[in-house]
């Protein structure tokens, strides 16, 4: 069983929204944070959106931004029943591998203190770069050093 990434399309919203509210939630709450239907179709439409899929069934999906320097996961979503079997370490090594392409020098996301994807991250060789709140920032360096 092979995992795929395709693109997102505006009809894919929803799935995006109620699996990210699903996830998150809990996290929103204990950190006393607002979660708003609102700002994440803001924030789903400025980003370039992927679903996860296997056998043609979406798993989760992935929200990616750029800036000069750095390709940026700005969500990682994977519905319950999926996590543990692979998909999200898949989904990470297909970004490190469009960083790359694009020859970004970083991959960065931001991760809340207490979610345990902070362990996939950081076996994924990603490191904490900073601290805000009850988030983690955290980036693996791709550039390649000058010989």
């Amino acid at each position: 069983m092979t995992f795929r990434l395709r693109r997102a399309t505006p009809e894919d919203l929803a799935f995006a929204r109620d699996l990210t509210c699903r996830n998150m939630l809990p996290y929103y709450i204990q950190h006393e944070l607002l979660w708003q239907d609102e700002a994440f179709d803001v924030a789903w439409t400025g980003r370039e959106n992927w679903l996860v899929t296997r056998n043609d069934i979406a798993l989760g999906f992935l929200s990616l931004s750029r800036d000069a320097r750095a390709l940026y996961i700005r969500e990682l979503q994977l519905a319950e029943a999926f996590q543990g079997q692979g998909a999200g370490s898949w989904a990470i090594d297909q970004v490190i591998a469009m960083a790359l392409g694009e020859k970004r020098s970083a991959l960065r996301l931001t991760v809340f203190e207490n979610n345990p994807a902070k362990n996939l991250y950081q076996r994924k060789g990603l490191q904490l770069h900073g601290k805000d709140e009850c988030f983690l920032r955290m980036q693996l360096d791709l550039s390649t050093p000058v010989l």
